[in-house]
């Protein structure tokens, strides 16, 4: 039986045109029966994609000929998890509504944070008291995050930047600030734009929270699950995991999200299995928008 696997990486730096690789990454995926998500600009590349594992490195191998410095990253999946493959042109590859802030070469974003491994972040909280700012959209933290982080109040990654501007933030100018996120490239963004705007000590998760869980799964400083951008929804590193999250109806601990069954809502919301289980009861709380 054959074995699937999700590969996500990225890397930041100079392309030349974005048009053409986008051509040649649609093509490499349709050769070797992938599906997902591959984002491309003129700042470098943005990639998920499933598959059977092997077709997946081969992949792997032909991207590196171009993409010398991508950080991998592997995830249980396969293809089915993705609708299909789609690879797009974008002015950014990560979505913060600012790509004339974002300076890269061929080593990567310039100006950025300061990299750390799992284990370096933990001699650093050994060392300062430090400050865990979650660079995911604010949902995402409901199931999942670094204990006693700050979870900004974005709906989208394009809030950061209003975000970072309201001065709700600058008491941590002066303090060790960790960014993390998902597998790492937004943060790469995120911290750059920090430093930018006076951060004095800006550091990032290198290779995300991914990169974190499997290397301390649920003994460490994570608690909860991880929100992924596919038909999985969420995924835990070990049966040690924690459930933070509360059923938006009954607060009963939940990590599923699921939509408002009204068609005229269908916001994202948590809801345990008795709510998410009746029409009734699979509705928004608070309310929601009818259908006019």
């Amino acid at each position: 039986m054959a074995i699937h696997r999700i590969v996500l990486f990225y890397a930041f730096t100079p392309v030349a045109d974005p048009e053409a690789v986008r051509l040649w990454q649609r093509a490499l995926g349709e050769l070797h029966g992938l599906t997902g998500r591959i984002l491309i600009s003129k700042d470098g590349i943005n990639a998920t994609a499933g598959g059977e594992l092997n077709a997946v490195k081969q992949y792997l191998k032909a991207t590196k000929e171009y993409f010398k410095n991508i950080d991998v990253k592997w995830s249980e999946g396969s293809a089915a998890d993705f609708p299909r493959l789609s690879v797009k042109v974008r002015d950014e590859i990560v979505s913060f509504g600012a790509p004339g802030e974002l300076a890269v070469d061929e080593n990567g974003v310039v100006g950025g944070g300061k990299h750390l491994r799992p284990e370096e972040l933990h001699q650093l909280v050994a060392e300062k008291d430090v400050v865990f700012f979650d660079g995911r959209n604010a949902f995402e933290a409901q199931i999942g995050k670094f204990k006693n982080a700050v979870v900004p109040e974005v709906a989208t990654t394009r809030d950061f930047i209003s975000e970072l501007d309201s001065g709700k933030y600058d008491h941590l100018k002066d303090q060790p600030v960790v960014t993390y996120c998902t597998g790492g490239i937004r943060c790469e963004v995120l911290s750059s734009l920090m430093v930018k705007r006076g951060f004095s000590e800006v550091y990032q998760l290198d290779g995300g929270i991914v990169r974190y869980g499997e290397k301390y799964r649920d003994s460490g400083l994570w608690e909860g699950s991880l929100y992924v951008f596919d038909k999985r929804m969420h995924l835990e590193f070990s049966e040690d995991a924690k459930t933070i999250g509360e059923c938006s109806r009954c607060g009963a601990p939940t990590s599923d999200f699921h939509n408002c069954a009204n068609l005229a809502c269908r916001q994202l919301s948590l809801y345990c299995a008795e709510c998410a289980a009746d029409a009734a009861t699979l509705r928004c709380a608070e309310g929601c928008p009818e259908a006019g």
